[in-house]
């Protein structure tokens, strides 16, 4: 995936668990789980800003590009 989820590590800092941030977001633990994992292929703008309030953070704090293409994408 060329986008990586650094969500765990954030959470972490902040001493929230993945369940309190649910609550406070409104999303399910499963959810949240597919998103922490990297396999989300979507997340809504909306929920990110929730995320990103909730946890005191930057959308690039949880959120990296590592510079590579997805697979089956085309190159420039």
């Amino acid at each position: 995936m060329a986008i990586e989820v650094h969500l765990s590590d954030v959470l972490k800092e902040r001493g929230m668990t993945a369940k309190e941030l649910c609550a406070k977001v409104g999303i399910t633990e499963a959810n949240l789980s597919i998103l922490r994992s990297g396999k989300a292929s979507g997340v809504r703008f909306h929920t990110i800003n929730k995320i990103c309030y909730y946890l005191d953070c930057d959308v690039g704090d949880i959120l990296h590009f590592n510079g590579k293409l997805e697979d089956g994408d085309e190159e420039k």
